[in-house]
């Protein structure tokens, strides 16, 4: 039984570091308020106080709180929570969420609690004061809640391990539990194995610092396999603290915990029980040739608890029971003293070491180090032949030594691959005679030639150098410190006692924590979505969502479109394309095929068998059946049913006496089977559970007295053929068919693909009329990530969108003000707010968009084609979003505040919301919304705006790249060769760029970087430049036709590196024929469809520069360019349009032509004559209008889009290069012609280092 206990900490003084308090263990539960005057506080000059607790013997704690000193304005607001088994080695608490930080007091008399999310077992705490009262002084006193802990402990020294024996010869079982706690002084070792000769095996072992369970239940296939296959969890296992574990097993089903984190997974195997013959071993393998076994190294530390199925395995071996055997192992667990210290900053952190006399000459130093960071200063040293010095440092995640001779000389040697990958490394570096010497743990030393011998200078500089106002100014940190942990620290084979620094006597340091190592895996849990891989560096975690279809900061949000009709309303054709239903939802994109040739869209998804089948020999015992396997999961498609207006399936049935329905009794002879798994028995179009066929609806039956043609029985062929539309049952997954047996009778059959059309979400639209008036909605699930996104248009100058509460954290939308749109959170840190302006009034009655998103990582807001607002999450802090109301939309619980107008396409994590249907239920909101713009007739196409009129509507046509009273005409010119336009144009300058993020580009490619490009074309040349995107900075991004005539992608998008290429296919597009391209990247992924293909592919890096793009520009372009788009802006039609405009310059000459017509073959109601004078008016005032507001913006960014490139970009670099082109030429990028031409049409005010140019 656990007896709670409390040790009380009563007017404790403590002025000097390392003065530890040892008190006793009190059996009772005090007050901390009623107990007299007093409190620990430490002597103003110490650089880092803390109160440290001797509970006199592991205990469990479960809960601790804090109160000021008492009498006095003393206290300390926020602290740090450590414990450790020996009082040398530390370990950082994190709460849930990985949160360090105990909030504190408020003042010197309140009780703070804590209640720890999970226990500690330790003896020593220490408690690390982070904040306190601005007015005084640090104060504290505390009291610390728990139980006595009692463990069964063995130690394992590497060599040793316990064996458990069976009574009999094998032990077979269909359930196991085996728990165990174990803390290890190496990243490598066997902690459980045991094996049968069937092929059934159990191992649980550390690997790199990660456990690993390797489990197979008679499959004789990995028994004779080298590649078993493991379960990891956890890492950094290590790091010398306890770790707990729990194996649970029923059957195939396994549950691996780790400390807080568990795994379920389903064994290998074809059987259910494990069987294992004569014994288990623990701690090591004691034969390591032993067949079958494959393990490296036995464990090296301590385990305790240790339970195999109830058994005490530890209990038995200290009682020396004959079924145990132990080898070495004793009972209490050794303590090494590898104490390790955390260099906390990137920027400012250092430890200063003398350096001690060598007796043989030169110097050695060695240490290990562990950390995420692919770069950091580790040592840095002054030679005594000044100024030469040497550097040791991480540089692109290999270790690097450099020997600097001089400011301008240097000389470099590498090691190593990934040393930044949480694991302990093991450094040194000596030198003697001419030679320095580094060496990476267990890895050949690589060695440089020096040209004099060299000796170290006074100080030794580890994990940074002291700011540059100190004497020492030689050390410099060539990026970054070193951010991580170091330990082991010998200079010239003389250890250094880091406690001689840590109490001013040895050294200097500035920003380290001693004692503790506190590196934080931030990969576990694994906040990456849809299979993104997670990376970090020592504060962040990253997610690379290269494959996945999805992009953002977690992999949330898809980049397909939700349906066929989202993608019609982007100015797509009829073809092949991924849709992703659930949008940012669990389920992944599926390809299907979209016919959009119809005055309805059509998504068709095939199936495995749609050809023609005949059946004979069948019988109701003995019944024909086939099963559908779909090009989308069955999860895949309920979605696309449950968003499309209506679906059907064409059931193609002909037989010759062959009934579907039992003459005599009505029952079924031959039936489908539906998306849920129920037996269907209705042929057609009929209403569900009707047995009857579709001439019975059509009462044109063969025999009337049968409701199908088939149940006539006849020798000649009948047809049943119908259209099944029903969609809730719909798609077919599989026939049955079961009276084919008779002589002559058979059937044929054949099952159409699934057709749905329409996407009843897009318009899903209510009203709200009254300010007191919402819908309300279940708690929204979102605690790691939201995504939200509408449209709505009102007159009202504000109004809450959308909200939802906590206890104490919120999520809310609102119109703030007529032309700002605010998104507030809270998750427990404080409360967030994002804020939208946008330069025109919001509440103007027109449909506007908002999307806002929040994930662990970030939160960002978009309004309209407005500037995305990006807000970076804290590195340390609460992460999930606890509500527990009802989802409010359109106001808020308390009636006030509450949104006049109309929303429309609520959609959360992928999820539309029917607003519609609550609507008719709820006074004062109705369902629909007024107007023009309001219904699912899609008015304007292409990405076209549909605008409300008095007495109408128009479409905007400023955001497409097409034109027309619909936004349905392309924007065509013909070319010849020396033809071209320019067009500059400008872009406010937060599109382009985001400051938040540079500070950790040094560790990952800008994920947020994208553009989507779309344009139509028609050549019988190549090669040929189609379009290119270039900068004043040297970077670049070209579309070509390569000589071949293949399409080929260029990206130089860092200047001190290689240009990628993207090549999707090899067959040639110079045909003559009219092709559709649509390019989108994020970040490494390019995503291409042309014409009807979609592609995906990475960009790989390419060898011959510029050799492909110089060609192509040379010769020009002859043909045709149609409906050009880059992101949000469509340059070609705008330059057209503006043709008087300085930014526009035109040379040559130009043909509009229509040749990008039959690539458009959507339909739209018609418009009168007066509507499309009106709209064509309004679109040539409203081009000229956007152009001008943009131009005159308060940031920018100078774009510049060049129609077809000509010779005059050849001329250029031509004029440029001598009669024998040299090397460095050879790189001379394609964008500088067109920056001197560019620059000289634009006016001078755009003449900046910030013009982007665009040719086309």
């Amino acid at each position: 039984m656990c007896v709670c206990v409390c040790v009380c900490v009563l007017l404790l003084l403590c002025h000097m570091l390392g003065h530890f308090l040892h008190l006793p263990v009190l059996s009772c539960f005090l007050s901390l308020v009623s107990r007299g005057a007093g409190g620990w506080s430490p002597q103003v000059t110490d650089r880092q106080p803390w109160l440290q607790l001797d509970l006199r013997d592991r205990m469990e704690v479960t809960a601790v709180a804090t109160q000021g000193r008492y009498g006095g304005s003393d206290w300390v607001s926020g602290y740090l929570l450590l414990f450790s088994d020996t009082g040398r080695a530390w370990k950082q608490y994190r709460q849930e969420d990985g949160v360090g930080r105990f909030a504190g007091n408020v003042n010197a008399d309140g009780v703070v609690h804590h209640k720890l999310s999970h226990s500690i077992r330790s003896r020593f705490l220490r408690f690390v004061p982070l904040d306190w009262n601005p007015s005084g002084w640090v104060g504290l006193r505390v009291e610390v809640y728990g139980c006595a802990y009692k463990s069964y402990v063995a130690d394992f020294d590497g060599r040793s391990s316990l064996l458990y024996r069976f009574n009999q010869k094998s032990m077979s079982t269909v359930k196991d539990v085996i728990s165990l706690s174990f803390k290890s002084r190496q990243a490598e070792g066997v902690l459980l194995h045991g094996e049968g000769q069937r092929g059934d095996y159990i191992t649980l072992e550390l690997h790199r610092g990660k456990l690993a369970l390797y489990l197979n239940l008679d499959d004789t296939r990995l028994r004779f396999s080298s590649g078993r296959v493991a379960v990891t969890l956890s890492s950094l296992l290590d790091d010398q603290h306890w770790h707990s574990v729990l194996i649970e097993r029923f059957n195939k089903q396994v549950n691996l915990t780790v400390d807080t984190h568990t795994q379920h997974f389903r064994t290998k195997g074809e059987g259910d029980s494990l069987e294992v013959d004569y014994e288990l071993s623990f701690g090591g393998i004691p034969l390591p040739g032993k067949p079958g076994t494959f393990l490296r190294k036995n464990f090296h530390g301590c385990i305790e608890n240790l339970y195999y199925n109830g058994i005490n395995i530890i209990d038995l071996a200290k009682r020396r029971k004959p079924q145990i055997y132990s080898g070495n192992v004793t009972f209490s667990c050794s303590e090494p003293q590898l104490v390790s210290t955390t260099f906390l900053s990137s920027s400012s952190s250092f430890l200063s070491l003398p350096a001690t006399l060598s007796a043989s000459g030169g110097f050695a130093v060695r240490f290990q180090f562990r950390t995420w960071n692919p770069d950091g200063l580790l040592l840095s040293t002054r030679l005594a032949l000044e100024p030469q010095r040497l550097e040791l440092q991480i540089s692109n995640s290999r270790l690097r030594l450099t020997h600097h001779m001089s400011a301008q000389q240097k000389e470099e040697v590498s090691t190593g691959h990934r040393v930044n990958d949480g694991l302990w490394h093991s450094a040194s570096l000596s030198s003697r005679g001419l030679q320095v010497t580094m060496t990476l743990d267990n890895e050949p030393s690589s060695t440089m030639e020096l040209g004099d011998h060299m000796e170290a200078g006074d100080s030794l500089y580890f994990g940074g150098c002291p700011s540059s106002s100190s004497s020492d100014s030689y050390c410099e940190n060539p990026t970054l410190a070193f951010q991580g942990c170091m330990r082991l620290f010998s200079i010239n084979s003389q250890p250094m006692d880091l406690n001689l620094v840590h109490q001013g006597r040895l050294g200097d340091y500035k920003e380290l924590q001693f004692d503790t190592c506190g590196i934080h895996d931030r990969c576990l849990p694994n906040f990456c979505e849809h299979g993104g891989q997670c990376s970090q560096s020592w504060s962040h975690f990253y997610c690379d969502c290269s494959g996945t279809g999805y992009t953002g900061a977690t992999c949330h949000n898809s980049i397909y479109e939700a349906s066929c009709e989202a993608y019609r309303l982007t100015g797509s054709s009829s073809g092949l394309f991924s849709i992703d239903p659930d949008g940012s939802g669990p389920l992944g994109p599926t390809q299907v095929y979209c016919n959009m040739t119809e005055n309805k869209v059509w998504t068709v998804v095939t199936h495995n068998s749609t050809d023609p089948v005949r059946v004979q020999g069948s019988t109701l015992q003995k019944p024909y059946m086939m099963k559908f396997n779909y090009s989308a999961s069955p999860e895949q498609l309920m979605a696309l049913v449950a968003r499309s207006e209506q679906c059907q399936q064409e059931v193609v049935y002909s037989c010759r006496k062959s009934r579907l329905f039992n003459t005599w009794d009505g029952s079924p002879l031959s039936w489908w089977v539906d998306q849920g798994g129920e037996r269907r028995t209705y042929w057609g179009g009929f209403l569900p559970g009707v047995q009857q066929c579709s001439c019975s609806l059509e009462e044109n039956c063969m025999d009337m007295n049968y409701f199908c043609n088939c149940d006539a029985d006849t020798d000649s062929w009948a047809n049943d053929t119908g259209v099944l539309s029903y969609k809730e049952h719909l798609p077919v997954s599989e026939i049955v068919i079961g009276d084919t047996n008779r002589t002559g009778s058979e059937a044929l059959y054949r099952i159409g693909p699934l057709r749905c059309y329409g996407d009843k979400s897009v318009w899903n639209a209510a009203s709200f009329y009254q300010e007191s008036s919402y819908l309300h909605f279940p708690t929204l699930q979102a605690e790691l990530s939201a995504d939200i996104s509408f449209y709505f248009k009102t007159s009202a100058p504000s109004g809450v969108f959308l909200e939802n509460v906590g206890l104490k954290d919120f999520i809310r939308v609102e119109l703030s003000s007529p032309s700002v749109v605010t998104f507030s959170f809270d998750v427990g840190n404080r409360p967030v707010d994002l804020a939208v302006k946008s330069h025109v009034p919001l509440n103007d009655r027109q449909w506007h968009y908002v999307r806002a998103e929040r994930s662990v990582k970030e939160a960002s807001l978009q309004v309209d084609q407005l500037p995305l607002r990006f807000l970076e999450a804290p590195s340390e802090g609460l992460l999930r979003l606890r509500l527990n109301s009802q989802l409010f939309v359109g106001g808020t619980a308390a009636r006030q505040r509450g949104f006049l107008g109309c929303i429309r396409t609520l959609t959360i994590n992928g999820v539309t919301f029917n607003l519609e249907e609550r609507a008719k239920m709820t006074p004062g909101v109705s369902a629909g919304c007024p107007g023009h713009c309001s219904g699912s007739s899609s008015l304007c196409h292409n990405s076209g705006r549909c605008i409300e009129k008095n007495s109408g509507y128009v479409c905007d046509c400023s955001q497409s790249a097409y034109g027309g009273p619909s936004c349905k005409e392309g924007v065509s010119v013909s070319f010849n060769r020396e033809s071209s336009v320019t067009y500059t144009f400008q872009e406010p300058f937060s599109v382009m760029q985001n400051r938040s993020f540079q500070a950790s580009s040094v560790y990952r490619g800008n994920s947020r970087a994208r553009e989507n490009m779309a344009f139509i074309f028609m050549t019988t040349q190549s090669p040929a430049m189609l379009l290119t995107v270039s900068t004043f900075s040297q970077q670049y991004i070209a579309v070509i036709l390569a000589r071949n005539g293949s399409l080929q992608i260029w990206y130089h998008l860092h200047v001190d590196r290689r240009p990628d290429v993207f090549s999707p296919r090899p067959s040639s597009l110079a045909d003559g024929h009219l092709h559709r391209i649509r390019i989108h990247r994020e970040g490494k992924d390019v995503y291409l469809q042309v014409s009807n293909e979609y592609i995906y592919k990475r960009c790989r890096s390419c060898e011959n520069v510029d050799e492909e793009v110089m060609q192509a520009g040379s010769k020009g372009f002859i043909g045709c360019l149609s409906s050009v788009q880059f992101n949000h802006m469509a340059p070609l039609k705008a330059a057209l349009l503006n043709r008087g405009s300085s930014l526009v310059s035109v040379r040559g000459h130009l043909v509009e032509s229509n040749c990008g017509a039959p690539a458009d073959s959507t339909t739209s109601h018609p418009l009168s004559d007066q509507a499309a004078k009106t709209n064509k008016d309004n679109i040539s005032l409203h081009d000229s209008a956007v152009i001008g507001g943009v131009v005159s913006a308060v940031i920018f960014i100078t774009l510049c889009v060049v129609v077809v490139m000509t010779r005059f970009l050849y001329q250029h670099r031509q004029a440029r290069r001598d009669a024998s082109i040299k090397e460095k030429e050879h790189q001379t990028n394609l964008e500088i012609a067109c920056r001197r031409e560019a620059a000289y049409q634009a006016e001078p005010a755009y003449r900046t280092e910030d013009n982007r140019e665009y040719y086309i």
